[in-house]
This record gives structure tokens, sequence and C-alpha cells, in this order.
């Protein structure tokens, strides 16, 4: 079954790289050296998004609160350094110059003035766009053909973060209409996070590291179990194109949201942590509860996602509902997480020939959700029992 899956993982991308056109690649050369030249991204991104919670309803006093709450909360000091908002902000019509408005019923303070009162918190804040003619709600303008006029607006106002959506579009493809949004942003005077949306369409771990800073491999994620699972199972096919400045995106959050249970909001945090993928919250941490607030500040976790090597980690065997994920580490560790996706218990194995480590090695394991270094030393593999719909995550390095 693990070969198949190899198999099937080779041929995806194998068969889709010629959708990638040569003159789109070789002319987003330069344009990668750009952005990179603003250091953003070398680890993946965290935050928080509107859209999950709030949808279309939301307002500047709640990302004033939100900004506020992550201060207060200690997230802030983890690493949750973007306030993000998402689609329905501004009006549907611009101004006589051609220019976007901020909603007058939503955002009365304009941008900006919200913009420099999030920097005041030491954060950073984020805005939504559309590579089409309107955005997805259709409540708004898209940025289709007013590229460079909008980047230079979102510099103006102080934004630091992009997510451009692929809605609405005039149906040239996305390796067409996304570059410009790039070159855009570029010569806006400001660095801005380049966040691609276009939900894994047309295959843009094959040629958004050149783009962008992340880019969706998926559709929309919603807060259950199986959504969770089949979102992070098309993500990591892309796993080797994942590096410091380019980031597979599988969607934002959703824990905290209530779709799922705690075990499960552990196992989607491992998951998108040992991913590499950004950490962006979606439920409204105005109002956390201390379950959510213990998984998503959980310091070990998030060292795991922020690690400066970059790797990330693959799904390198699974038996039945039982899987196995690892990736490297800096310091010579690796990152293991073992996954049941069964609704019984299931005891598994993670064998160090699987994962990255010589196969006589003793190996030190620490327990990242309970916090503790095992006292047994492990020699060629590791076994745990794991509840349904749960998993364990380890730290594991080699002593020997």
């Amino acid at each position: 079954m693990v070969v198949a899956v190899l198999m099937l993982c080779s041929m995806m991308v194998s068969t889709a790289s010629p959708m990638l056109m040569p003159e789109a690649e070789n002319s987003n050369e330069e344009l990668r050296g750009s952005l990179l030249a603003n250091g953003l991204g070398l680890t993946p991104q965290m935050g928080w998004n509107s859209w999950n919670h709030f949808s279309c309803k939301v307002d500047e006093k709640v990302i004033k609160e939100t900004a506020d709450a992550l201060v207060s909360t200690g997230l802030a000091k983890l690493g949750y350094i973007y306030v993000n908002i998402d689609d329905c902000w501004a009006e549907m019509h611009r101004d006589a110059k051609g220019n976007l408005l901020p909603k007058n019923s939503t955002f009365p303070s304009g941008i900006k003035a919200l913009a420099d009162y999030v920097h005041s918190k030491g954060l950073k804040l984020g805005i939504y766009s559309d590579a089409g003619q309107f955005t997805c709600s259709k409540t708004m303008p898209g940025s289709l053909g007013h590229e460079e006029q909008d980047a230079k607006t979102f510099a103006s106002w102080g934004i630091d973060y992009l997510k451009y959506d692929n809605c609405y579009n005039d149906g040239t493809k996305p390796t067409v209409r996304y570059p410009v949004m790039t070159r855009a942003l570029t010569k806006a005077g400001r660095p801005i996070f380049f966040s691609l949306c276009e939900w894994g369409d047309l295959h843009p771990a094959l040629w958004g590291f050149k783009v962008g800073n992340s880019w969706r491999t998926t559709n929309d994620i919603s807060d259950n179990w199986n959504s969770m699972l089949s979102i992070i199972d098309l993500n990591e096919v892309y796993a080797d194109l994942a590096r410091p400045g380019g980031w597979n995106d599988p969607d934002m959050l959703e824990v905290g949201n209530g779709g799922m249970k705690n075990n499960e909001y552990i196992a989607h945090f491992s998951l998108w942590a040992i991913s590499k993928a950004p950490l962006l919250l979606g439920c409204d941490v105005r109002n956390l509860t201390k379950e959510t607030l213990n998984i998503i500040s959980n310091k070990e976790v998030i060292a795991v996602n922020q690690d400066s090597l970059g790797i990330q980690a693959k799904k390198v065997r699974m038996e039945g509902n039982s899987e196995i994920w690892a990736g490297p580490l800096s310091g010579n560790k690796v990152a293991l997480v073992l996954l049941n996706r069964a609704t019984v218990p299931h005891s598994i194995t993670g064998n160090w020939d699987d994962i990255g480590i010589p196969e006589n090695s003793v190996v030190e394991a620490r327990d990242v959700w309970e916090h503790k270094t095992l006292e047994t030393r492990f020699v060629g593999n590791l076994t745990a029992n794991v509840e349904p719909h749960s998993c364990k995550m380890f730290v594991l390095k080699p002593i020997a």
C-alpha cells in the first residue's frame, strides 16, 4: 500500500509538471529573488485569519479586539503575529480614481488607521484580494487589471500580508495572473507576504516558489475530521516542494471552532505543524477555551513547525488507518506523528528505517503533548498505543 501511494504521488507531480509554461517560469526567476530579499516566509507564517469563524461578518472592532487578544493571551509572543482580514472588507465600487474603498459601515476609520493600531501592538496586518473581477463573496472588486494600483494602495496603508484568491477570473491561467501581482508587490515599496490562494487548481506547488511565499494546495477546509484529513493528504503530495521562503498551504486552522473533539483538534494541529503548514488560527481568539489555548500555545509543537531546517514531513508508512508521519529537524532530530484515523484504539510503530534514523541508533523520545522525555531508550523503533481519532507526537534524538 505504501508503494502504491508513493507511485501515485510521483505520477501526480510528473504528469502535472508540463502545465507550467516555460515562459512563466523564466520570467519569474528574478521575481523570486526580490521576494526573498525581503526576508519573508523563512519559516511558515503564523497568525489569525477572519474567514473560518466570521466569514463576511468582520469589522474593525473584531480586528482590533483580535489583535488585543493575541497579545493578552501570549499568543503573539509565540509567533502569531499576522492579523489577516479576509473577504468582504471593501465597498462594491472603487472611487473616481479607481482605488479600493474600505466599507464605511464596517471599517469607518479606514484600513490605514487599523494598520497603525495593529502595528502599535507589535503585530502585522494582512488583507485579502482576488485575481479576478470580484472576490469570492462577490461583495467587493477583485484586483485583476488593477494589480499595480492595489499593491500601491496596500503598501500606503501599511499592509504586511496579502491573501490572493482565484474567483471570478477571466479564464486565463493562474500562472499568467498571479505573477502580475507579484511584480506589483515588488514595486510597491513595502515588504508584503504574498499568499497565493488558487486552491491547488493548477498545482501551484510546482510554480509558486517563484511567485509567492505560500500557496494553497487544496480547496477550503471544513471543521470536521474527514475534511481535515483529506486536506492534509492532498497537501502531503507536494512535501518536497516546500522550503524556507515558500510553503505548501492546506488552509487555515479550525482548532477551537467546535466541529471536532479536542483529541481531533490535537491531531489537526500536530499534522499542520509537522507539515510545515502556515499556522493561521481560524477561531475567535477573543473567547478561547482553556483546551483550545492549550493546543495552539504548545511551544514544543510550534517549534517543530518553525524549525529552521524547513523540511516538510511526509507520510512514510500507512497500514490501514494507522499512519506514520515523519520529517527531519535541525540538530539531527526527527519529528514523528503516529496517527490513528480509526474509531478504535491502535498500537502504532514507527520504524527507524522508515523515518530516516540509522537502524541501530539508540534514541531519546520527547512526547511534545505530554511535555516529558520518556525514560525508555528506543532502538530500531518506537511503539505507542493511540486512541481513536488521535495522535502521538514525538521529537526523536539519536544519542548513541
